[in-house]
Parts: structure tokens; C-alpha cells; sequence
């Protein structure tokens, strides 16, 4: 399973992993009991792990990197119910998270994640981004400009 693939869905607890997308909707697989089921885009939204970050103090982090510190602290996680022990926990494993931006119902739900993630052996790596899509991204906007007629001033005549 990869890290790529895995979305948190609105108005549902846990995390999922991305089965394949329809215009209307997904299909989603639970990491916690791997029950599959169709989620209405209409009713739902999903967000990749992959591109949630996290306030700090400095510069905004991915949850990628917030995981990793708390893969590299040994994966002893606090008592998901207690939000001191949770706040604790956090400032002792990424001390940059503003606490004051970053709710404490934000700190549980990264421990669980967490969890859900380590009991299904996910291995959390950002996916690489395709070599060249800059570039040709680059190139098809100076084409776009090349195209477009230049316009000139006109002097007005008094």
C-alpha cells in the first residue's frame, strides 16, 4: 500500500485507501476493518495525506515530516484521550508545531493516523514528483505567451 494513495474522507472516521475515482465520487478502502464502499463527491471530500501540512513556527511542514519525527522518537505514542499528555508528546517530538494554530483535535487525529498507518505497514515517503513536468510546464506557458498577439501602444492624435 502506498503512502500516495492514502486520503482522509469528510463525515468519515479513519483513514482510506484510494481504490479509483469516478467523476461523482471514489471508491475507498478502509485501512481499519478494509471494508470497500463508494463516497460521494457530492457529499464528501477527500484529502491526500500527501498534501496536508501542518503550521509551524517557521514554515509550513508536511504531515509526512511530523510522522517521521514521531517514527524516529520510536513510535511510543501518549493517550490518544488526554490532550496534555498528546501536547507533551508533540512538543517533545516536533517542538516547531504552533500550538496555537494547530488544535489539539488536529494532535489526536495525527496520533491515530499515525497508528492506522504503523498496524498497516504503510511506509510514509512522499511520492517523487515525474522528472521533466516542471520543464515542459514551463515550456507550454512560453508557447502560450509566443502565441498570443503583442499588443502595441498607440500614440493618440491631439
Amino acid at each position: 500500500m502506498e503512502y500516495s494513495k492514502i486520503v482522509a474522507v469528510t463525515g468519515l472516521p479513519g483513514l482510506y485507501e484510494l481504490i479509483n475515482s469516478k467523476g461523482d465520487g471514489a471508491i475507498v478502502r478502509s485501512l481499519d476493518d478494509n471494508s470497500t464502499r463508494f463516497a460521494s463527491s457530492r457529499i464528501h471530500n477527500f484529502s491526500h495525506l500527501e498534501s496536508i501540512e501542518v503550521y509551524t513556527i517557521r514554515e509550513n511542514v508536511n504531515l509526512a515530516d511530523i510522522f517521521n519525527a514521531m517514527e524516529k522518537d520510536g513510535g511510543k505514542l501518549p493517550e490518544g484521550k488526554n490532550n496534555t499528555a498528546v501536547k507533551k508528546y508533540f512538543e517533545k517530538v516536533y517542538p516547531d508545531i504552533d500550538f496555537d494554530r494547530v488544535y489539539d483535535s488536529d494532535l489526536k487525529k495525527m496520533v491515530k493516523w499515525y497508528d492506522v498507518l504503523k498496524k498497516n505497514k504503510v511506509e510514509i515517503k512522499l511520492s517523487e514528483p515525474e522528472e521533466g513536468i516542471e520543464e515542459e510546464i514551463e515550456e507550454e506557458i512560453e508557447e502560450e505567451n509566443e502565441k498570443k498577439p503583442k499588443k502595441t501602444a498607440k500614440k493618440k492624435k491631439k
